[in-house]
């Protein structure tokens, strides 16, 4: 052990072996968990090889296994609100087994995303994730009947794929009932466009705890229309909102500028809720902005399991698996 911990460069198979006291053919079997042998021998090769520093090689455990041990990541979210947590959600999910992921932007230029599912599958990765900007829209690529399994996470999938993407209306949800839990009664709902599949999931829900008590109003994503829209409700003359809940933190954003701008006071006399919880916008707010968080960062992790557990065939149900939302509470809408 310790002549081969002062070896200098790479340890090999070979250095296991000696260490271990048992054959090369059973360290290899005993790493890739194949073969017959004792439990205690197997975890004693495999401790050893952790304690002198061996990485198997990677070319060498592709020709074994036929894999090459990569995920691509397609997306045309350049931008990277969306993609950027998610990827590290599926980094992390994937990096203990042994596989990398690498990132491949195509904007919305469909010659472009065949470019890249070609160059995807000549590099023979094991799995692809789709990732997208919204959720009710399609890649501007054909990723059907591609000869490796596709995740969807934050886009439209295919027919009969496996689709990840938060769940709008729980988000919605938790917003709202907050809002109601600390005493505010003329809640408005200012979002983005209603021809936004989320933005109609968290209208509804909006709805469904409100009733007729809840004003929606739809514009864009953008501070602009957060504070357009703090200009309509306050210079009306209908009664005032106590809470606004915005479709995204910059919506929030340009709310809480307006109100400010006015002399109304956040969180005394209005409460305000984002959704993104998008860091550099919600916690540069003043105050700092209560939101909504997708939890993007799970979501790709649950992508990166499922597009590993279907490259090494191992059978998963397909369908559409929306996971829950969390609520962030800051400093713009009271509440403990």
């Amino acid at each position: 052990m310790n002549v081969i911990g002062g070896k200098r460069g790479r340890v090999t198979i070979h250095d296991v072996a000696a260490a271990a006291g048992v054959s090369i053919s059973t360290t290899s079997k005993a790493l890739n968990d194949t073969g017959r042998m004792s439990a205690e021998t197997r975890e004693r090769v495999k401790r050893i090889a952790g304690e002198v520093g061996f990485r198997p090689n990677a070319l060498a455990r592709g020709l074994l296994s036929k894999r090459s041990f990569t995920i691509g990541l397609l997306t045309n979210d350049t931008y990277g609100r969306f993609t950027l947590p998610l990827m590290a959600g599926v980094s992390e999910a994937l990096v203990d087994h042994g596989v990398s992921v690498f990132l491949c932007a195509i904007e919305d230029d469909p010659a472009l995303g065949q470019i890249h599912v070609e160059a995807m599958l000549e590099k023979q990765v094991d799995g692809i994730i789709a990732s997208g900007k919204r959720v009710d829209r399609h890649l501007p690529v054909d990723l059907s009947n591609l000869p490796v399994p596709v995740v969807y996470a934050f886009t439209e999938g295919d027919a009969n794929s496996v689709t990840f993407r938060s769940d709008d209306a729980h988000g919605a949800r938790l917003a709202v009932e907050w809002l109601v839990d600390i005493g505010r009664r003329r809640i408005v709902h200012v979002t983005g466009p209603d021809d936004f599949f989320s933005v109609r999931e968290r209208a509804d829900a909006f709805r469904a705890v409100l009733g007729r008590n809840g004003t929606i109003l739809y514009g864009r994503w953008a501070e602009a229309w957060g504070q357009e829209a703090v200009e309509r409700l306050w210079s009306g003359q209908s009664e005032r909102p106590d809470a606004l809940f915005c479709g995204n933190d910059q919506i929030a954003r340009g709310a809480v500028d307006a109100l400010r701008e006015r002399g109304i006071r956040v969180p005394e006399d209005v409460s305000v809720i984002g959704f993104d919880n998008w860091e550099i916008v919600a916690g540069q707010t003043r105050p700092p902005l209560t939101s909504i968080d997708m939890e993007l960062k799970e979501l790709g992790r649950q992508a990166g399991l499922t597009v590993l557990a279907l490259a090494e065939g191992r059978p998963v149900e397909p369908g559409v698996r929306k996971l829950p939302c969390r609520l962030v509470v800051r400093q713009s809408c009271g509440g403990k």
